[in-house]
């Protein structure tokens, strides 16, 4: 079956230029389109959807509150798709704000098709298309729009074993797979098998959402420095 992508974006010609684009793909189909956010809701109460492409700037609901309300409330239905936000430029506001909502990544709206492509496949088998790195730098600008680590104790990382914690915040601090597999001395496939451990004790969808919550949890703090509720041991 192949992708099912919903575009959403107030804008009419930005739209034909993406359905144009995924179209010419035998593995993606554009299912629906809105021109903001209250439509998008309302086209996915009847339509199955795998992954949806959100504007952020748009009227009667923005991309951000959309976003929230299909991640979080579940207003996106039994399948829950997931969400790339579309953005103008890469440290934006609107992009940290859209992953702090639910969204696996985020786009620029100039994003060479090739590279639209496959971050849609990515997110859809189950990745984030956002660099661990750019991630971080992304949360590192806007950290003084985040809430104190006394916002949210987080009670459900005490579901983590010592080394899933040490996982988490390497994650938190932008290391790939590969990386972390190399600071703790163990295999990728070791790595993989934690990070996914991780993601599932936490009910988390992707690891982009993993660093959100470090972050809000006080586990790292601007810059990728540890804070004081990071792992008691070293790796």
């Amino acid at each position: 079956m192949p992708i099912r992508v919903m575009l959403v974006d107030d804008q009419a010609l930005l739209r034909t230029g993406f359905r144009m684009v995924l179209s010419a793909q035998p593995d993606i189909t554009v299912a629906a389109e809105a021109g903001d956010g209250v439509e998008a809701l309302e086209r996915l109460r009847d339509t199955e959807i795998d992954v949806v492409l959100m504007d952020v700037r748009m009227p009667r609901l923005d991309g951000v509150e959309t976003t929230r309300r299909i991640c979080r409330d579940g207003a996106g239905g039994p399948g829950e798709p997931r969400v790339l936000i579309l953005t103008t430029f890469d440290l934006d506001e609107y992009a940290f704000s859209g992953l702090r909502a639910g969204a696996s990544g985020f786009l620029l709206k100039d994003v060479p098709p090739d590279e639209l492509l496959a971050s849609i496949r990515a997110v859809h088998s189950g990745d984030a298309v956002v660099a661990p790195s750019t991630t971080r730098r992304l949360l590192d600008r806007f950290v003084t729009l985040l809430p104190g680590p006394d916002h949210r104790r987080a009670p459900e990382l005490d579901l983590l074993t010592d080394r899933e914690r040490e996982v988490l915040l390497l994650i938190a601090q932008g290391l790939s797979n590969a990386e972390i597999a190399g600071r703790l001395f163990v295999s990728e496939a070791t790595v993989k098998t934690h990070v996914g451990r991780v993601l599932g004790k936490l009910q988390l969808r992707d690891r982009v959402q993993a660093v959100v919550l470090a972050y809000e949890a006080g586990l790292v703090r601007a810059g990728g420095r540890q804070g004081s509720g990071g792992p008691g041991r070293a790796p």
